[in-house]
């Protein structure tokens, strides 16, 4: 017995013969000895605490942090600056302790969070209704895909190639459990070619997925992505970075039936992939097909203001065939994060960081483009990521000068040659407002000595850790 596993022979034998059984291995006879497993399972002997935590410790010194490095990786996930007053707020135990709230009545603070939330989320996006979040951006996206199938009923779904990859390999994979199939349209010039996007869409087609920015970091110009679809009658589904809507426009307001996204960028820390959460907003038309959870404001028999859950889609609200969605929670702690952010940055807070990631992200993409050997990969607009062409082979050699700066303590950026093989020299750069004039000097300083070391064949060097 240890102080973690506290059940003793003595306590196994009274359960035992409680329920009429000679053995644990009895309680398994239902099962097919074929798919048992017979072995002991291959673990090594328990650690005490101490070793335990000296053991974590050196596992986590693997790791390189945004706070070891300058970092200008971006691709999804960014190094925003974290206000001090939402580990407060999120510190506290009415937030951070309570789960879902299934009984409403008991759970108002948290219930107004969420309708809070959800009204900062529609004011940002120009839609109608938001939910109270769900798990993250490509699971929003892939949600909003079955919305679109049960809205229309048809069979087939157009994304663009500059959608996240992990956003477009999620709708692939939820697709081919509904019997749907996805036509990617590629990406020209840095952004998704509208040729091509109008030949793929006809009648069949449910709904259209582009992203504002891109994947690589472009700006669309989305009115006739949405008109194309409009005209055949299919949905638009918006996926939108939200701290660049202080500059550009709502996608509600350009038309959009749906705008999903993710959220770490307000408000949550990278924690080195998650979690954090995602974001789903619709026009009126559809609440009754959104997924998760959606709070609202009433007024109670004492004429006091109160909140509810007002719509709840989850196969364990409902019955089971009108469910609309198995998301099992709102991200509600990652989420009030999200308020949290909002409410300090302000609606002018947010145009002036849009402004200023405009700015720097500029002066970065000047200077790096003026490096030999190196060019942008487009001329698009772009707001805090742009992506270039390095110059060299191909992606193991993008990887190699990726390590040679991580040597020298800058992480230059995502390697594009990853998820696109049309673009093997090609790097992905973010510019957030942790990244000062001089940090992005020392980033072309220390890319160009990467480049020349790759091109004269030099040795590569160690790097540190992975870093996120």
């Amino acid at each position: 017995m240890t102080r973690y596993t506290a059940v003793t022979d003595a306590d196994r034998h009274a359960m035992l013969d409680a329920i009429g059984v000679a053995s644990v291995d009895e309680l398994f006879c239902g099962i097919p000895q074929a798919v048992r497993r017979t072995a002991p399972l291959e673990l090594p002997d328990g650690m005490g605490e101490a070793e335990v935590y000296a053991e974590l410790r050196e596992l986590a010194a693997r790791n390189t942090s945004v706070e070891d490095e300058i970092s200008f990786l971006g691709a999804g996930m960014y190094d925003h600056y974290v206000p001090a007053v939402i580990d407060m707020l999120m510190g506290r135990s009415e937030f951070l302790t309570p789960y879902t709230p299934y009984q409403p009545e008991i759970s108002q603070g948290g219930l107004q969070v969420m309708f809070e939330y959800q009204t900062a989320i529609c004011e940002l996006t120009g839609m109608d209704v938001s939910n109270a979040s769900v798990y993250e951006g490509p699971s929003a996206l892939a949600a909003a895909a079955y919305l679109a199938k049960l809205t229309n009923g048809r069979t087939r779904f157009v994304i663009s190639r500059a959608v996240h990859p992990h956003a477009r390999e999620t709708l692939t994979t939820l697709c081919a459990g509904y019997g749907m199939s996805v036509t990617e349209i590629p990406a020209s010039e840095g952004v998704t070619d509208l040729a091509a996007w109008r030949s793929a869409i006809d009648e069949d087609v449910s709904a259209v997925f582009f992203s504002q920015p891109n994947y690589l970091g472009a700006v669309e110009d989305p009115e006739p992505l949405i008109a194309a679809a409009r005209e055949h009658g299919a949905l638009t589904v918006c996926s939108a970075d939200p701290l660049t809507l202080g500059i550009l426009e709502a996608p509600g307001k350009l038309g959009v039936d749906v705008c999903v996204g993710e959220g770490q960028t307000l408000g949550n820390r990278l924690d080195f992939g998650g979690p954090s959460f995602g974001f789903f907003a619709a026009r009126n038309e559809h609440v009754r097909r959104m997924p998760g959870r959606i709070a609202g404001q009433t007024i109670d028999v004492d004429g006091r203001r109160g909140f509810v859950l007002t719509l709840q889609t989850r196969e364990q609200h409902i019955r089971r065939e009108k469910a609309t969605s198995n998301i099992c929670t709102a991200q509600a702690l990652n989420a009030l994060a999200g308020v949290v952010y909002l409410s300090w940055l302000g609606r002018r807070g947010l145009v002036e960081l849009g402004e200023l990631l405009v700015q720097r992200t500029a002066y970065a993409r000047e200077r790096l483009a003026a490096i030999d050997g190196v060019s942008v990969l487009h001329s698009q607009p772009v707001v805090r990521e742009f992506a270039v062409s390095l110059g060299v082979r191909d992606l193991a050699a993008v990887r190699r000068v990726i390590g040679r700066c991580a040597a020298e303590r800058v992480n230059p950026g995502h390697p594009l040659g990853i998820d696109y093989p049309e673009f093997p020299d090609g790097l992905l750069v973010a510019v957030t407002e942790q990244r000062s004039r001089a940090d992005i000097d020392l980033l072309a300083e220390v890319l160009s000595r990467a480049l020349t070391a790759e091109r004269a064949g030099a040795q590569t060097p160690q790097a540190g850790g992975e870093s996120r």
